[in-house]
């Protein structure tokens, strides 16, 4: 193995897992979901549960916006929403739902991302930004998608922004004219990350067209 390769001690990850909190345990579990080829997440998953029951019904892997629709209307419709009693002991908590959600925007998200750059801009973009409003839902208070013992946000959810925004811009300079492009890009920097605002903005420079560095520069 060369020397810039990396070798887990299985032994000190299982130690590792054992100390992490539930919530965490659940978002490496649906990441590992992803990564498992089927022949051994048929394997894993059958020896907890039965395997037959979570057979495919149909099409195995539904277009990328027509998932994120799927998701924004369960979302709405509070299949995800879980509360319970908090109390000064719990308040820290996070319900199964909640969890839930959380590990499948990420995994929406992260589809967003891998589509950049290989399919229809547009329908990437569209993807995208109906993920940014449901988080944006969650920082006007409304606490019909998800439960949050303690005060809540889209901070919570643990988006991956360095990721997330450059793959955005990308699909976004492809879609639209440069003033929509400077407004958007702003508008969704300064509206989730604006504690970073300058390292996003050059992000989305760097994706942009002359003229929508142009209109960005007006705006910044």
């Amino acid at each position: 193995m060369g020397a810039d390769s990396t070798e887990i001690d299985r032994e000190k990850l299982r130690s590792a897992i054992r100390r992490m909190g539930g919530e965490y345990l659940c978002y490496m579990l649906d990441d590992a979901i992803e990564l498992l080829p089927p022949s051994k997440l048929v394997k894993l998953a059958g020896r907890y549960l039965d395997v037959k029951s979570l057979q495919a019904s149909g099409s195995k892997h539904a277009g990328l916006l027509a998932e994120v629709k799927a998701f924004e209307k369960a979302s709405h419709a509070g299949d995800y929403y879980e509360s319970f009693n908090v109390n000064s002991k719990n308040y820290r908590e996070v319900s199964g739902g909640t969890r839930a959600w959380i590990a499948e925007c990420g995994r929406l998200f992260r589809r967003c991302v891998a589509a950049t750059g290989k399919g229809n801009a547009e329908e990437t973009c569209g993807a995208f930004e109906m993920l940014f409003a449901l988080l944006q839902h969650i920082d006007e208070g409304m606490d019909d998608v998800v439960f949050f013992a303690d005060e809540g946000g889209s901070w919570q959810v643990g988006v991956d922004w360095q990721k997330v925004l450059p793959a955005w811009f990308t699909c976004l300079s492809a879609t639209v004219e440069p003033d929509e492009f400077a407004r958007r890009a702003v508008d969704v920097v300064d509206r989730f990350v604006k504690y970073d605002r300058d390292k996003h903005l050059t992000a989305a420079s760097r994706k942009a067209s002359a003229a929508q560095r142009k209109a960005l520069r007006e705006r910044m």
